[in-house]
Formats: C-alpha cells, sequence, structure tokens
C-alpha cells in the first residue's frame, strides 16, 4: 500500500494563504458587481424620474381633456439612440392610452400618491425595462381625473454600465491580487529559506559527524529547533563517548583474564606432557583455570548488566513488592555468605512495600550490593538487609561491618572498573557499584553511602511507596 503524498511546507503555507485571499478576492467581487448594480439602477431610476416629470409638464389638462405640448423633434430626441431608447406612455384615465406607446406593461396594483414617482420592473415587447410611473390630478373639481405618466428604459442598461463600473474596478483588483499572490510566494520563499540551509547542513553531513548546527543567523523558530537538534546532537555525542569508554574498558578488563586463562591452560598441557604427568601442579593449575574462568564470566554478567541499565535501553516500569524482592534476594546470597562464615539477615515487617520500578534492575541493584558487601566483609562479618518505610518512602539498605570507604572515595567507587583500597579482600571488578546507580538514576534516585558505627558501610536507597 503506498504511502499517502504530504504536502511540502511551502505548499501549506501557499494554500493557506492564498485559497483564503482567492476566496475573499471573489466575495468582494461579487459584492462589488452587486454595489454597481445597484449604483447603475440608481442612476437609471434618477433619470427615469427626471424623464417622467418633464413628460408630465408637456401634458396640461384643458377643461374636459388634455393638452399636449410634445413637439415631434423631442420626440426624436427620446428615440434617436437604439441603445438608449426611452419609451413612454401618458393615459388618463390610466386604462385610456393618450400618448406614446401603448404596449408598456401596465403597474403593480399599489397604493400611490399622486406626484410621486415610484419604480418597477416588466416587459415591453420581450425587452426587459425598468419603469418610472408617475400619476397626476387631472379633471375638475366636479369630475376629478388621474393622469399615468409611464418612462421606461431597457434593464440592459443597468448590466452595460454595471459591466463598465466592475472592468474599471477589476482590472486593478486583479493586478493586487496577482500582485500579491508573488509577494506571498516570494515570501515563504524567504522565510523558508533557514529550513533549506538547515536541511542542507543535515543532508551533507556524515554519519559520524556530531558536531553542532550553525544557529547564529537563523530565525527564532528555526533557532529553536536548531538547538533542540543541537542538544540531541550533544547527548548523543556524549553517549557515543561513553559507549567508547566502555568498550574500551571492557575490552581491557577482559584482555587480562583471558590472557591469564590461556597461559594457565599453557602451563595444565605442559605438566600433562611430562613423564609421568605431573597431577599435583596440573589440579593446581586447574583450580587457578576455574577461578579465572569464574571471574571472567562474572564480569560478563556485569557487564550485560551495566547494558541493561543504560539510559538508552527501554525500561517498563511497573509495581513491585521490595519487601519479597527483598526476601528472594536475600534467600538466594546466603550459600555464598554460609561459604564466607558471613551472618547475612534481613529485617523487614510483614506488610508489602509496592514501589514503581523495573523488576528486573531492582533486583540486580540489590543483589549487587548484597553481593559486594559479601565480597569486602571479613569471615565472620555481619550484612543485613534493612526496609523501613516512612513518610511515603520505602528506604532499602545494606548494612556490613567490613572496613568501609573513605569518605573521599565514596564519589569515585561509583565509576566503572574503580576499586578502592580494600581491592585486596575481595574478587570484584569494579563494575557492582557503578551497575547500582546506574539502575537507581534510571529510577529517579540515587544511592547514598554512609558509615555504620562502630566500623563498616551502609549503601541505601530511597524510593517512592505505591498506595496499597
Amino acid at each position: 500500500m503506498a504511502a499517502p503524498r504530504q504536502l511540502s511546507l511551502r505548499r501549506q503555507l501557499l494554500l493557506w494563504l492564498l485559497l483564503p485571499q482567492l476566496v475573499l478576492w471573489l466575495g468582494a467581487a461579487i459584492l462589488a458587481h452587486s454595489m454597481a448594480m445597484s449604483y447603475a439602477g440608481e442612476v437609471i431610476d434618477r433619470t427615469l424620474a427626471k424623464s417622467s416629470s418633464a413628460l408630465a409638464r408637456q401634458v396640461k389638462p384643458f377643461g374636459n381633456g388634455f393638452y399636449i405640448d410634445f413637439p415631434s423633434a423631442a420626440r426624436d430626441i427620446l428615440q434617436q439612440d437604439p441603445d438608449d431608447r426611452v419609451y413612454y406612455m401618458v393615459s388618463s384615465p390610466p386604462e385610456a392610452f393618450l400618448l406614446g406607446d401603448p404596449a408598456m406593461p401596465q403597474p403593480p396594483a399599489l397604493q400611490v400618491k399622486p406626484g410621486e414617482t415610484f419604480f418597477y420592473d416588466g416587459k415591453l415587447r420581450q425587452l426587459e425595462v425598468r419603469v418610472a410611473a408617475l400619476y397626476l390630478r387631472a379633471g375638475t373639481a366636479e369630475r376629478p381625473e388621474l393622469m399615468l405618466v409611464q418612462v421606461a428604459k431597457s434593464r440592459a442598461l443597468n448590466a452595460e454600465l454595471a459591466r463598465k463600473i466592475m472592468r474599471n474596478m477589476g482590472l486593478p483588483l486583479l493586478a493586487v491580487m496577482l500582485l500579491t499572490s508573488v509577494l506571498v510566494w516570494a515570501g515563504i520563499s524567504r522565510g523558508l529559506s533557514p529550513l533549506r540551509h538547515l536541511r542542507r547542513s543535515v543532508e551533507n553531513r556524515s554519519a559520524r559527524d556530531l558536531t553542532p548546527i550553525e544557529v547564529d543567523n537563523a530565525p527564532s523558530e528555526v533557532r529553536a529547533l536548531a538547538t533542540a537538534i543541537n542538544d540531541l546532537l550533544q547527548e548523543v555525542n556524549g553517549q557515543v563517548a561513553q559507549q567508547r569508554r566502555f568498550i574500551a574498558d571492557a575490552a581491557h578488563q577482559l584482555r587480562t583474564p583471558l590472557a591469564g586463562l590461556k597461559a594457565q591452560s599453557e602451563l595444565v598441557r605442559a605438566e600433562l606432557a611430562t613423564t609421568p604427568p605431573d597431577i599435583t601442579s596440573a589440579s593446581r593449575q586447574l583450580k587457578q583455570v576455574e577461578t579465572g574462568v569464574a571471574r571472567s564470566i562474572r564480569l560478563v554478567n556485569q557487564l550485560l548488566a551495566l547494558a541493561r541499565a543504560e539510559p538508552e535501553a527501554g525500561l517498563q516500569l511497573a509495581s513491585v513488592d521490595l519487601l519479597q524482592l527483598a526476601r528472594e534476594v536475600s534467600t538466594e546470597a546466603v550459600p555464598l555468605a554460609l561459604a564466607r562464615d558471613i551472618d547475612l539477615g534481613l529485617e523487614a515487617g510483614e506488610q508489602a512495600l509496592p514501589v514503581l520500578g523495573h523488576s528486573g534492575l531492582l533486583r540486580e541493584l540489590l543483589a549487587n550490593l548484597v553481593d559486594n558487601a559479601i565480597q569486602y566483609t571479613p569471615r565472620g562479618g555481619e550484612i543485613t538487609v534493612r526496609l523501613a518505610a516512612s513518610d511515603g518512602q520505602v528506604e532499602l539498605q545494606v548494612c556490613d561491618n567490613g572496613p568501609g570507604i573513605a569518605i573521599d572515595q565514596r564519589e569515585q567507587v561509583f565509576a566503572r572498573f574503580y576499586r578502592g583500597q580494600a581491592e585486596g579482600q575481595g574478587k570484584g571488578c569494579g563494575l557492582g557499584l557503578a551497575i547500582v546507580q546506574e539502575i537507581a538514576r534510571r529510577h529517579r534516585t540515587r544511592v547514598n553511602l554512609s558509615d555504620n558505627h562502630p566500623h563498616g558501610l551502609i549503601a541505601s536507597i530511597r524510593l517512592p511507596l505505591l498506595p496499597a
């Protein structure tokens, strides 16, 4: 299925600017035409009113009849222009023809006052005409009568006059509309030029070029977009640099145990190749190989855990019972603690402690804290996992009575592959606390290190407690 065609920003702006403008121009043209017709009709009506009054003055009552002073020269003047011919008729009483064109359309049945001109439309021999009618008093006092004077002109004159007005007005308006359209198009092209420059600057980059985009001469809207892109490039650049350092450090950390494994395996092969084979020495070398393998496995597992805790990894949060999680992790760590003659305990109530988090990452966090405490606590020591809820938060603590960490090193121990002065007491690879702090950041908190009096260390985090 073909993807729907998307209009460019230029076309959208042109449509949104020019189409309303075209609609407004059409509306203005219709309004102008209506006004032109109204003005033309008003001019024609005034002409007809004057003509009807002038014609009425030429017909004078005379006794029981009328005296008509309407020379043929005046008639020729009214009828000399076939395109602007004036039709007229005089009748009295209104039904009795006296003068003019007897085919004049009859006026509508209206209550009119003598001496007042009124207008109406009609047909004269299939010709649309505009008629001005005037009733005048006639006759005697004993026998009053009315005289009707009608003067008409073709309505085509109205349309012709309106067309002339529209032509004289429309051509300048059309020129203004075209000029406005050109200016709109030029303005849009000018306004979108920073976007074209931004597109070219991005298109011409290589995938490894993460330098900021130039935004000094860009308008505020484009500058905001370019600034957001620069912030993203800076973040990506930081993550890429962090990944490169991580890969380099991981390669360096893996190189040493792998080289040791290779050397130990060669020694085992050499011991077994002697005659007779030195089984005791080979067993000792194999024991060292097993230790190196276990160290390598631990390092790889921690590297994978650190990769899962990275910010770019997806994180689906859900309700996690921290009490149940602490019981499971403590139970799993009991055999390792017993092997080192360490008393591992859990101090918590019986009520569930739900928090919003990632179950797998929180388990990894607690497991690393407990494992780190076991590695650096001397034989016969004590480790306590403590949970306490207060003020809508739950605090998780891992307390030991080991050598602790000096105050000036408590920020450094969260760096990757960093080991403190107590390194010789454990078999860690310097990733445990880095993983813990990264997981804590993903849950919008941090790990705090404090002294456990009289000696030892307390590692704690605080998480919001969800409603039961």
